[in-house]
């Protein structure tokens, strides 16, 4: 335990920035625990420390806990390397970074250890100098994975939301459809659909322009995501047609759903910068439920879409159910 430092301060722009700024110390010797802890705090890292490999584990399973982990081979309860092996058997994400710390310097230790999960391997007694720069690459590493997980996630959104609303795309509100539909046939509980259109959108276009019928648009999305319950769904299912899916409501509560929906979107006008644009939605909607179960995806929203055309053509800004002998007799 001959650690020697040979500054009091050492660089900490990387430490300083706040990203990665907790690290956990598992250290069972209490003196070399705390000069490892006062060493970090001199380069403005937030320190969590753990006595044994078991209190280290408990400590990772808590919320907002460290990402990178210094950590002895040597500890009672549970060594080093068994922690690093329970830590990649976990499979948690954000990635853990560990940097392992022992005076085992034979080439089979350091391939044992890096075996077990390690990602770095310091050979006792180091200068602090050397751990500091470790701890940096460490830091670099998870800046990088936050990195491809901030562009995973910004793709995966993008890749199942329309552009222009923000809400599922037709692609993925279709997904979900697939999956409600699956799990009322196996569970018997109902599944309300709607199919919502803006009406005279082109009226709407056509007097004040494509980009006001875009405002109209994102306006009606945002709208429908605030009148519809936490758990149902909405997505643009194409031009100015909304597929919204409602799980777990009866035939009565779909219909008094949907004509609150409807109320509640004409009854306002829509503000824009050109101008103020009054709307109306019109609504049709088709329920299964065990005594009329719809077995596909497909005829649920053919139900729907044949109800919404029967409002339009029968005056618009109204809400019509499906027939379920459609169902019946598809």
């Amino acid at each position: 335990m001959d650690l020697v430092g040979t500054k009091d301060t050492i660089p900490t722009s990387e430490a300083s920035s706040g990203l990665f700024n907790s690290i956990l110390i598992a250290e069972d010797d209490p003196v070399f625990r705390h000069l490892l802890q006062s060493w970090l705090k001199k380069w403005n890292y937030r320190v969590v420390t753990a006595e044994n490999g078991l209190e280290a584990w408990r400590a990772l399973q808590q919320k907002e806990s460290p990402q990178l982990a210094i950590v002895d081979w040597m500890m009672p309860g549970m060594e080093g390397v068994e922690l690093c092996q329970r830590i990649r058997s976990a499979g948690d994400t954000p990635y853990r970074y560990i940097l392992l710390l022992t005076a085992k310097d034979h080439s089979d230790d350091i391939v044992a250890g890096l075996d077990a999960g390690a990602d770095d391997y310091l050979v006792k007694p180091f200068r602090f100098e050397e751990l500091n720069a470790r701890i940096r690459a460490g830091r670099r590493i998870l800046k990088l994975q936050d990195d491809l997980l901030r562009a995973h996630s910004s793709l995966a959104f993008e890749a199942a939301h329309d552009p222009l609303t923000g809400l599922w795309n037709r692609g993925a509100i279709f997904k979900l459809l697939q999956k409600e539909t699956q799990r009322h046939l196996r569970t018997g509980t109902p599944l309300g659909v709607m199919m919502a259109d803006i009406d005279y959108f082109k009226a709407i276009n056509d007097s004040y322009g494509h980009l006001a019928g875009d405002a109209v648009l994102r306006e009606v999305g945002s709208r429908l995501e605030s009148v519809v319950r936490g758990y149902d769904s909405v997505g643009r299912y194409g031009g100015e047609e909304f597929l919204i899916l409602v799980p777990g409501c009866t035939l009565a509560d779909l219909a008094l759903s949907a004509e609150r929906i409807r109320a509640s979107l004409g009854s306002r006008p829509i503000h824009t910068d050109y101008g103020e644009i009054s709307m109306t939605l019109s609504i049709g909607f088709v329920a299964s439920y065990a005594e009329c179960r719809v077995e596909t995806p497909d005829d649920l929203v053919r139900l729907a879409d044949a109800a919404l055309y029967s409002a339009k053509a029968n005056g618009r800004n109204r809400v019509e159910g499906a027939s379920h002998s459609l169902a019946q007799t598809r």
